[in-house]
């Protein structure tokens, strides 16, 4: 019962910020660098993730939320019930373009994936997972991914980082059907959970990147995992490959290694 409570919410407070977001389109936005001159922060970023917060523990006082702007809560483990929130995930998108961005929220109960929500907010897309319960965009459900068809029927996501990491991936990307790259990793990750995508590949995604969208593209039938082949602990910053099952085989054999 608990969980159908948290679902209604979390698509209210969803809605909720999404027009908070497409508001600011026609304002000025306070823009700071983080790690570099490509790594934004807005004041929507901020302000969002302050408002998933607020409302959160209201609700909820017992859950905690693990975010990345640094208004949530100092998480060490994922015990109980926690919230995993990307405010605006693309925000040079979001800056630069007004499209090709999303709000990303997680809730995970002792460490597993229960429910999964990345809303496109520019299309007004929203997918959600619910472990063992399926996957869905605007209310429809996804299909099973493809089981059996490969990398060469397939296009590639990989960001460069990857593809530095692991030269060897640009025969994959040879071996494909073409390299894309949106630079909103939870949308990367729904291009694959809807096929349209064989695989997305980063070196270096944080848990907030990712929480919705493993969630999500888990109960379409992707793999999701380390570069390394290892899980994905959800509490580090680290390396993670989406990927439809027959291309993630190929991917492993051989140009992961």
């Amino acid at each position: 019962m608990e969980l159908e409570i948290i679902d209604q919410k979390a698509r209210e407070w969803l809605h909720v910020a999404a027009e908070r977001i497409r508001a600011s389109f026609q304002t000025n936005l306070s823009i700071d660098t983080k790690s570099g001159r490509n790594d934004l922060v807005t004041n929507m970023d901020k302000e969002t993730e302050r408002y998933f917060v607020e409302v959160i523990h209201e609700a909820f006082p017992s859950h905690r939320v693990f975010g990345e702007e640094g208004t949530a809560d100092k998480v060490k483990d994922l015990k109980g019930i926690v919230w995993i929130i990307d405010p605006i995930d693309g925000t040079l998108n979001f800056v630069t373009q007004k499209r090709g961005f999303a709000i990303s929220v997680a809730v995970y109960q002792d460490g597993i994936g229960q429910l999964g929500y990345i809303y496109d907010v520019e299309k007004d897309e929203l997918y959600f997972g619910q472990k063992e319960q399926g996957a869905y965009v605007n209310g429809r459900r996804l299909d099973p991914v493809d089981p059996v068809s490969g990398l060469a029927d397939h296009l590639l996501i990989a960001n460069l980082s990857a593809s530095r990491k692991y030269p060897i991936l640009w025969e994959a990307i040879k071996a494909s059907r073409g390299l894309r790259l949106y630079g909103a990793a939870s949308l990367e990750y729904m291009a694959v959970a809807t096929g349209r995508a064989g695989a997305y590949l980063s070196a270096n995604l944080a848990p907030w990147d990712l929480a919705a969208g493993k969630i999500i593209a888990e109960e379409v039938g992707c793999i999701v995992k380390r570069l390394d082949q290892t899980e994905i602990d959800m509490l580090e910053k680290g390396s993670s490959i989406v990927a439809l099952p027959q291309v993630y085989e190929e991917l492993v054999k051989n140009y992961l290694k």
